[in-house]
């Protein structure tokens, strides 16, 4: 609050929104996370299957950072 005016964050905090959208921030930034773990461990030339256990990523989504989009 500013001399007693809302902010716009403000607002967010009263409507509850703020909570919600740090969640699914957070989650966004732990898949980004679990992606660049898997594009390094890629290049480094680790197995598949090893990068599935250490990120959770299924295979199928691993080998999609090896195509000509990765």
């Amino acid at each position: 609050m500013v001399d007693g005016t809302l902010t716009f964050d403000d607002v967010l905090v009263k409507l509850g929104f703020t909570d919600k959208w740090k969640a699914e921030g957070r989650e966004e930034g732990r898949e980004e996370g679990r992606e660049e773990v898997a594009k390094n461990a890629l290049a480094r030339g680790l197995p598949l299957d090893m990068i599935g256990e250490i990120t959770g990523l299924d295979v199928e989504t691993i080998k999609s950072f090896t195509g000509p989009d990765a």
